[in-house]
């Protein structure tokens, strides 16, 4: 009996334990980049978006409690093609006027090598969610010139426009189409620890 009165109290005593709260990093604009390229009649052609945030709820002991919101502002495409962009804003391809956000909010992270990781969440575009696992490289924490602390990370992954209504096209007249299916993206975030006031 009292052995498990014992083991009753202990319980309780962890319980009572404050856990460790992971530290917020925001992700620093002027040092990440989202980027994409598709293939365009047979090479890749590319683009990026200006206008992106996120935050990282980071616990760097134990990577896998952490979590990772990330939204893209998809009017600011930018292709380097006044023209073209405007295209890539209608409702042919990231419709922005009815869906003017991409988003991904993670769910669970598991780690499969050192430094790589899985990050399962739900990801948006022109009203359209799906589950994704997306691979991650952790590039490490490293602490700035002036004091402050950020973190490094790397994804590639590859998604297919038609799972997101995204149907436009044009045949060929020797066959096949002008835009491939395919859209590789490459996002590289560089996130700055916060600070906090209290």
């Amino acid at each position: 009996m009292k052995s498990r009165a014992l083991m009753v109290l202990l319980g309780l005593s962890l319980a009572a334990m404050p856990a460790v709260a992971a530290d917020l990093y925001t992700v620093d604009k002027a040092h990440s980049q989202a980027a994409f390229q598709v293939k365009h009649f047979l090479s890749k052609t590319g683009g990026r978006f200006n206008q992106f945030e996120g935050k990282i709820q980071l616990d760097d002991k134990h990577l896998e409690n952490s979590t990772v919101e990330f939204k893209i502002d998809a009017a600011s495409v930018d292709t380097d093609n006044e023209k073209r962009d405007a295209h890539l804003r209608t409702a042919d391809f990231f419709d922005v006027e009815h869906h003017p956000a991409i988003t991904f909010k993670s769910e669970k992270i598991r780690q499969v090598a050192k430094g790589k990781y899985e990050v399962t969440g739900t990801f948006s575009m022109r009203g359209v969610e799906k589950k994704l696992v997306v691979p991650v490289t952790y590039l490490g924490l490293v602490k700035d010139p002036w004091g402050g602390q950020r973190a490094g990370f790397s994804t590639q992954l590859t998604l297919n426009r038609k799972d997101f209504g995204m149907l436009w096209n044009k045949a060929l007249d020797s066959g096949g189409y002008v835009l491939g299916d395919e859209v590789w993206v490459t996002v590289e975030l560089e996130a700055v620890k916060q600070v906090s006031s209290s």
